[in-house]
């Protein structure tokens, strides 16, 4: 095994077994989350359609032992929200200095680092504690692994698991189990440069990864709310410009045009050819399984109209996501999601607007970074600055109020629709329908704004909804005659949202 560069499928299960953990009885066969059969830019979820919303943690449920997880789950629970995002444990950050983040619960204290490995005899991991044996898995890990699915599956919290992340830089690089300098097992043989660990390019991490990705994949089959993510930011370690269609401002020329935050990135054909090992790994391990869980593909930053999928990916991510990365890539019938967001700073529109806009221009999925979820603060109440991002109760509140407005419609009918709405002074309207029975319409702005709107002929029960309560601000019954009419809005501030129900022909 150490000095083979790749393990093919039956290898990798051989290897599974001499390490100690046979496979153990076959899950019970369960209808795991899926894209909706009638609607798949939404989910089938225990046989309901679904968009996912949350305010989470910073993915280091599993891998900190100083998070206490159940807490943390039931608060989300508690604030109604249905989603949360966890990494795999093959990357992990520096405390206090990855990303300015000072209270980081994907950045574990020295010895509170849990890992899918266990440690060996031998001293010298770079975070402290003796270095990991690639070639033995940790019964703590997976036991609080098991523990986290099942907490959330109890509460109706869909999990991504991202199983791998680019390193961003060698602060993270020399913490990583997979750096040949923290394992006993590589000799020499893996990769060093963080930039190659993530292509087919690494030399013997290859196998340990497909090792990793087989057992968590396995471990993980039995339950229902698991969605596999393959890789977190791709395009970080291995960018390639978006060129001109990539940029905010298309107009300006190389290099500027080019440039972060101007542009996006995606990742290189290295990257993708690894991604794509990687979501053949997933899928042939579940082949023989009872459940098959979707697999997602984080695609880029901010927007863009993808150009090719990896085979069997059903997800596609983006971070930072406006509203155009929902609209320009519908018409793939995928679940489009933004599955982070938080480097606005720690103002909580920001936010509310980014995922009012996203999920009203057909998307599935948003997730804020929320760095109120610290260890000892797993209810977030940890408000204080704390990186680059916000989260506190009140957003949580604040994306409920958006996912009870998405569930107030039957999900499986509505669609983004660009041509009710003629024109809205003073704001950008973000529009979901199913034309001739129910609305349900964003207005990103400042009001009040006069609406001119091409309803189909019946009558209407419509209300006027305070996007940051949930409150009815006013009410409305509309009769809708042949040609435009005009609604006139309330007062507002950064955003309202209106629902229109037909109540007659």
């Amino acid at each position: 095994m150490k000095s083979n560069a790749c393990v093919c499928a039956a290898a990798a299960v051989a290897v599974l077994c001499a390490m100690g953990w046979a496979r153990p009885a076959a899950p019970t066969p369960v209808q795991p989350v899926s894209l909706h059969p009638q609607n798949p830019h939404y989910f089938l979820f225990r046989g309901k359609a679904v968009a996912l919303l949350t305010s989470g943690e910073h993915y280091g449920a599993v891998i900190n032992a100083d998070f206490d997880y159940h807490k943390y789950l039931a608060t989300l629970a508690a604030d109604g929200l249905n989603y949360t995002r966890i990494f795999g444990g093959s990357y992990v950050e520096a405390p206090g200095k990855s990303f300015g983040i000072l209270r980081n619960d994907l950045a574990p204290g020295p010895g509170r680092y849990i890992a899918p490995w266990a440690r060996s005899a031998v001293t010298g991991y770079a975070g402290g504690g003796n270095k990991f044996d690639l070639e033995r898995w940790d019964a703590q890990y997976f036991e609080r692994f098991h523990e986290f699915l099942a907490g959330a599956s109890e509460r109706g919290i869909v999990v991504e698991i991202s199983l791998f992340s680019s390193q961003y830089g060698d602060g993270q690089w020399n913490l990583s189990a997979l750096n040949p300098a923290n394992n006993v097992d590589m000799n020499g043989a893996g990769t060093t440069d963080y930039k190659k660990v993530q292509t087919l390019d690494n030399g013997s991490a290859l196998g340990y990864q497909e090792l990793y990705t087989r057992k968590l994949v396995h471990e993980a089959n039995g339950f229902d709310n698991v969605i596999f993510e393959i890789q977190n930011e791709p395009w970080s370690d291995r960018p390639e410009p978006g060129g001109p269609i990539g940029a905010v401002n298309p107009m300006l020329q190389p290099p500027a045009r080019d440039r972060f935050p101007n542009a996006t990135e995606l990742a290189d054909e290295s990257s993708l050819a690894w991604q794509g090992k990687v979501a053949e790994w997933i899928s042939s391990e579940e082949a023989a399984m009872p459940n098959k869980h979707l697999i997602a593909q984080n695609y880029s930053n901010f927007r863009f109209p993808i150009r090719k999928l990896l085979p069997g990916v059903s997800v596609v991510n983006f971070h930072y996501a406006d509203a155009d990365a929902a609209a320009w890539n519908y018409g793939l019938d995928k679940a489009i999601s933004c599955d982070e967001t938080g480097f606005m700073g720690r103002d909580d529109e920001a936010y509310r607007r980014e995922a009012w806009n996203f999920m009203l221009s057909g998307g599935a999925t948003f997730d804020s970074l929320d760095y109120s979820f610290s260890p000892g603060h797993e209810d977030g109440t940890d408000t204080a600055p704390n990186g680059p991002g916000g989260g506190n109760a009140t957003l949580r509140r604040e994306l409920k109020v958006l996912s009870d407005f998405l569930q107030s419609f039957s999900l499986t009918d509505m669609h983004p629709d660009p041509r009710l709405v003629r024109h809205a002074t003073g704001t950008i309207p973000r529009v979901l329908s199913n034309p001739g029975r129910e609305y349900g319409i964003y207005f990103d702005g400042d009001g009040p704004t006069e609406v001119m709107l091409e309803l189909p002929e019946g009558r209407y029960a419509g209300a006027w909804i305070n996007v940051r309560t949930g409150r009815i601000e006013e009410s409305v019954e509309v009769r809708a005659g042949r040609g435009t009419m005009v609604l006139e809005s309330p007062e507002f501030v950064n955003g309202l949202a209106l629902r229109l129900k037909r109540t007659e022909p």
